[in-house]
């Protein structure tokens, strides 16, 4: 069996148990996480390092 793991999912994983352990950093998880997604849809086929 071959396990993968993908960068989402297991972001998203951690996300959820912080907010379950934390409720009150819901606001900064979701607000960091909308930031990053629209960073990377704006400008992720420009960039070339």
């Amino acid at each position: 069996m071959n396990l993968t793991l993908s960068l989402g999912p297991l972001v998203s994983l951690i996300a959820g148990i912080l907010i379950l352990i934390v409720p009150r950093l819901l606001n900064y998880i979701v607000a960091i996480y909308l930031i990053l997604f629209g960073l990377i849809g704006l400008f992720g086929n420009h960039l070339h390092l």
